[in-house]
């Protein structure tokens, strides 16, 4: 029996706030400084999320903001209508050439023992500038309804500003019985110079927070809780010591009613050992690391996170919540794209099950 009692008669399964972008690639899993030739996408970590959701038929909205009259903005909006997404965000004027845009993400897929590498290009960027006096959160939360929101660190110390949105929204979700989920999704960069700062909007927002997901750097630097106790080597031993952190996590924050945390070994850049934790009121779910192909690892983790709440959603037993998620997050690392595109459930569940069989 699920811990988690959604809302009923909502509009929306799930509601994500993001910053959208580009994320350009070189072809052929090639570096870039030596490529000539790029794929081009539209990008967020929290649309990533959302994608496992909008692909299976849920329905999702995205609260984010455009450079008005840009064809970058307007390529975004074609995506995420392609995506099954609702999209709602302010029109911000660019300004003069050196005004907003939609930041690049400039990134290789890596291949064999070189390991993929990323640069992110966010000078100017229009979501910078996201404010919760551009939307009608009443409309959305009360008369239309949300049934999770979800938050990653990325947008939440993206700016100050940003920092503040996600702040209101959480707080607005709570007052209004929306679920919340964060994942805390550290950066350095994004930290820098903030962290008495960030440190209380983020323990604020994990303190209302239902689902709470991250690795032990998120936790010990977003939170100040201390990471896995080393211990004797071996799977259970590190499983041991993620655990104990865990525990620590729901000591400090007893709100939430789900934590969970992924599990990664790099053998090589197209051979990880991916697995999962969960702990579900006093239930642990694990999931030890099993081998799985990687054709592009980034959005890995974000698809953990994706199949994880799509589950929640569907109401399924809480072993599945983090089955469905470790298949979803290994799902999107046989993707180009930063995000899976599930065709069906049974995709994600062959996944799990291990079966690779060409179906006819």
């Amino acid at each position: 029996m699920s811990m988690i009692e959604l809302k009923k008669d909502s509009k929306y399964a799930l509601l994500v706030a993001t910053s959208m972008g580009i994320r350009i690639t070189p072809v052929n899993g090639q570096p870039v400084h030596s490529s000539k030739l790029f794929e081009m996408q539209a990008t967020s970590a929290e649309t990533n999320v959302a994608s496992i959701s909008s692909f299976l038929g849920l329905p999702v909205k995205v609260l984010t903001t455009f450079v008005k009259d840009s064809p970058i903005a307007q390529l975004i909006k074609s995506d995420l209508r392609s995506r099954n997404m609702d999209y709602e965000g302010t029109e911000v004027a660019q300004g003069d050439p050196w005004g907003y845009r939609h930041q690049f993400n400039i990134a290789d897929s890596g291949f064999g023992t070189r390991g993929p590498r990323v640069l992110n290009d966010r000078a100017g960027e229009v979501g910078r500038t996201l404010n919760v006096k551009d939307f009608d959160l009443e409309r959305i939360f009360v008369k239309e309804g949300v049934r999770i929101l979800h938050l990653s660190g990325l947008i939440g110390a993206l700016s100050p500003e940003t920092s503040n949105f996600c702040l209101e929204l959480a707080r607005y979700a709570k007052k209004t019985g929306t679920r919340i989920s964060f994942d805390l999704n550290y950066r350095a960069s994004f930290w820098k110079g903030r962290n008495k700062e960030l440190r209380e909007i983020f323990t604020e927002i994990a303190s209302i927070a239902d689902i709470l997901i991250g690795n032990e750097e998120d936790f010990q630097l977003c939170l100040g809780i201390e990471g896995p106790e080393a211990g004797g080597k071996g799977i259970d031993a590190q499983i041991d010591g993620f655990k104990g952190m865990i525990g620590r996590v729901k000591q400090a924050f007893p709100n939430a009613s789900v934590y969970a945390t992924t599990l990664r070994q790099v053998i090589s850049t197209n051979e990880h050992l991916w697995g999962a934790i969960m702990l579900d009121g006093e239930t642990w779910t694990v999931i030890e690391p099993r081998k799985i192909n990687v054709l592009d690892r980034i959005g890995g983790g974000d698809g953990f996170v994706g199949g994880m709440l799509y589950a929640i959603l569907k109401g399924w037993e809480p072993e599945k919540w983090a089955q469905f998620g470790w298949a979803s997050g290994a799902l999107a690392t046989t993707f180009l794209t930063d995000y899976a595109q599930p065709a069906d459930e049974e995709m994600i569940w062959s996944i799990w099950g291990g079966n690779a069989r060409v179906k006819r």
